[in-house]
């Protein structure tokens, strides 16, 4: 089959990745920026790049995903795209009307050396973005860190160039989403409002990339954070920021320009992450955890009871991004899970770190890398020298999954073969119920599969 040919002798690589455990920085950039309602991306670039940005968004979510392009051509490439740059900020505004352009940087314009920041005042100064509307911009090369570095420049650059402080607190908690689906970022607002905490989440993905259908087309759905939303954000009491590489750079940027104080937290997937978030967010507010919380944290806590002897000692390979892998990591330990093989392609010294200390007790001895060397070629090399029971990650590990004849689940970005992860969040504990669901699912699946005749019992 498709990857049959892959050796279980792992060798160092120092300037070679067989596919990658990651994508580029601009697609995390156009992801934030449509968390801004009446926000349009602007991939600064050749045409080819955000045409590749939008169809992977668009394959993910299952919906339209606009986006413009400066359209550089041979002589933008050589001599710089300030005029297109320019010019595509004039046509915007007069064409599409947005409230909001969100500029980001493509590795061709950040080769060149275009400056984002002088290009936006220059197009400023020459009149070509009419009052009350907006162009933020953040760099976003795609030849250094991940999808998820970029989709946290365009977060701090949120928080940077629109947060103002009036000197006047309000009584508000900031929540800086790291990367999650709009489900999630739903699920954080519902759960904010059962607590009756007064939030401001940005970016906010919800209604925007899972909206309606109505029969009619809307260029700016009704979702997202708005301008005058972010600006509050310098006058919030304080910050939860969620993932340490796509959450925390907003966090950090804010308690810099309006002195709101930060703390990170983990996106709340599982058990203790959610746990921890939710008794961050209650003590920053001052308020209670209310009864029909504790009761959800205690339907998943049957569950992962109940179903113990399902989940004991099986051993996983996952792969994903650092602020997914991580919570995820934490759970699988919870549910007596044995995580063995651990990529990300997402640099930062902090995620081994991380999981070290997560697995110190369980499994000590686990396989843990990232960066641009923990690639899908590294994981399936593990796998064949160490079997597992289970595969997490996104579509991209189909192909090891069938090569193996593992139970394979889909979790991350992107998963463009099935549908349901924009719409059912994985964050809280509801999400916890679903991701322990899908789990047990597949591995008792394959026990129902592997069963003889003599075994195959209708109550497992």
């Amino acid at each position: 089959m498709l990857l049959r040919h892959t050796t279980n002798k792992p060798v160092e690589r120092h300037a070679l990745t067989v596919n990658p455990a990651k994508t580029c920085q601009p697609i995390g950039a156009m992801y934030a920026a449509l968390g801004i309602h009446g926000c349009l991306p602007h991939s600064h670039g050749s045409q080819g790049c955000c045409s590749y940005h939008r169809s992977t968004l668009t394959r993910h979510y299952k919906e339209p995903v606009m986006a413009a392009t400066s359209s550089f051509t041979e002589g933008s490439s050589v001599f710089g795209g300030q005029a297109n740059l320019v010019t595509a900020i004039n046509n915007m505004f007069t064409i599409y009307e947005p409230d909001i352009i969100a500029v980001h940087s493509t590795c061709l314009s950040e080769t060149i050396g275009d400056d984002l920041q002088q290009i936006v005042k220059k197009a400023k100064d020459d009149g070509k973005i009419p009052e009350g509307k907006h162009v933020i911009y953040a760099p976003t090369p795609s030849f250094v860190g991940s999808h998820v570095t970029g989709y946290a420049n365009m977060v701090a650059a949120m928080a940077d160039q629109f947060a103002e402080s009036t000197g006047e607190k309000l009584d508000q908690i900031n929540i800086v989403a790291g990367w999650m689906e709009p489900a999630d970022m739903r699920e954080i607002k519902r759960l904010s409002k059962s607590l009756g905490v007064t939030i401001r989440l940005f970016p906010d993905t919800s209604d925007v990339l899972d909206a309606p259908q109505t029969g009619k087309h809307v260029f700016y759905p009704k979702g997202g954070v708005t301008a005058e939303e972010l600006k509050s954000t310098g006058d919030s009491k304080s910050t939860i920021a969620l993932g340490c590489f796509s959450g925390e750079p907003g966090g950090i940027a804010l308690d810099k320009k309006c002195k709101v104080p930060s703390k990170t937290e983990d996106i709340p997937v599982g058990l203790q992450a959610t746990d921890r978030f939710l008794m961050a967010l209650s003590k920053a507010a001052g308020v209670r955890i209310p009864e029909e919380i504790s009761d959800e944290r205690g339907r998943l806590v049957d569950l992962m009871t109940d179903m113990e002897q399902y989940f004991d000692g099986k051993r996983v390979a996952l792969f994903g991004d650092p602020d997914d892998l991580i919570p995820l990591t934490e759970f699988l330990v919870d549910l007596n899970m044995k995580p063995v093989h651990i990529v990300s392609g997402t640099p930062g010294k902090r995620f081994e770190q991380r999981m070290r200390e997560i697995l110190k007790d369980s499994v000590p001895d686990a396989n843990i890398k990232n960066g641009p060397q923990a690639d899908m070629l590294l994981l399936h090399q593990w796998i064949k020298k160490e079997p597992v029971d289970l595969l997490i990650g996104n579509t991209y590990g189909k192909y090891i999954a069938r090569d193996e004849d593992l139970p394979f689940v889909r979790y991350g970005f992107p998963i463009v073969d099935r549908v349901g992860h924009s719409y059912f969040p994985s964050v809280g504990y509801m999400g916890g119920l679903r991701l322990a669901e899908k789990i047990l699912n597949v591995l008792m699946d394959r026990q129902d599969r592997d069963a003889p005749e003599e075994s195959f019992e209708l109550v497992m």
